[in-house]
């Protein structure tokens, strides 16, 4: 296996992520507005409290991804 073939896939994979990020602005920032609305005041991030934005982002990341990949 060469590990230069490994760090040009992950490279390729890096490169895209600004536009995957773009894609998904609108989820991107509904998630960060959990996540300090539910860290105000010095608090811990608690498991769960913003699952419904994590996972949006999740699928908008997984399906621009697979837009990308074809």
């Amino acid at each position: 296996m060469s590990g230069s073939n490994v760090w040009s896939r992950t490279r390729e994979k890096l490169r895209l992520f600004p536009e995957l990020f773009a894609e998904c602005s609108l989820q991107a920032a509904s998630y960060g507005k959990c996540v300090a609305a539910t860290t105000t005041s010095k608090q811990e991030l608690k498991k769960d409290l913003c699952v419904k934005e994590f996972e949006a982002l999740k699928t908008c990341f997984t399906n621009a991804a697979k837009k990308r990949c074809k």
